[in-house]
């Protein structure tokens, strides 16, 4: 178990990434209730929750820079903070890419996409929430195998909605579109990886 100022860089983790739950929650109900005419005050309460992450993080750079001791390397604590903060950013960037492309209705297939990015970003929720005990937590493995499992859903998923664009012989724009849209959606998912990875690093380096 961390010390009292260790557990802060843990405790921190946990909150980035539920900040990152948020705003896939939110964007989640965005596609559910797609709507052109509110998007815009929609992307501005993404960027509000994007915008707090971002403060929570930078906060979290100052604390560290000072530090004379810290729980796990440094450059571990800033790559897995950078990391968390991708995670909000490309959610936030899906929101972004709805409205800048002048999508009207959304595909149906986006929302399975959609569930299978909440899963994922659950499991990283939780996964940081138990990290601070990665000594001796056996559901820290399990939330990490979880994430495995539903980034690899993510790229099955991919494939057969990429696969379905191009066989309907859309519009080429629409085309674009949508294929920009689904690998920001598969990006958002393998960045869950990408964390999961960073936390088996560190679990490794450490034990």
């Amino acid at each position: 178990m961390a010390n009292k100022d260790g557990k802060y860089y843990f405790d921190v983790f946990s909150e980035c990434s539920g900040v990152a739950l948020e705003e896939a929650r939110m964007l989640e109900t965005l596609l559910q209730t797609f709507d052109r005419k509110t998007l815009p005050e929609t992307l501005a309460s993404m960027h509000e929750i994007e915008h707090r992450g971002d403060t929570i993080k930078h906060e979290m750079i100052e604390k560290l820079i000072k530090a004379f001791i810290t729980p796990i390397e440094r450059n571990d604590i800033f790559r897995l903070s950078h990391a968390i903060d991708n995670l909000t950013d490309n959610i936030e960037e899906i929101g972004i890419k709805l409205y800048v492309t002048g999508v009207e209705k959304i595909r149906p297939e986006t929302f399975s996409f959609a569930a299978v990015l909440i899963r994922c970003c659950e499991a990283v929720h939780e996964m940081l929430g138990e990290f601070v005990n990665f000594r001796k937590s056996k559901l820290l493995k399990e939330r990490i195998l979880e994430i495995n499992r539903a980034e690899e859903e993510g790229d099955a998923l991919y494939i057969q909605v990429m696969h379905a664009l191009y066989q309907e012989k859309e519009a080429p724009l629409e085309i674009f579109i949508w294929s920009q849209i689904f690998s920001l959606l598969e990006d958002c998912c393998d960045t869950c990886e990408d964390i999961a990875n960073i936390v088996e690093g560190i679990i490794i380096d450490n034990l």
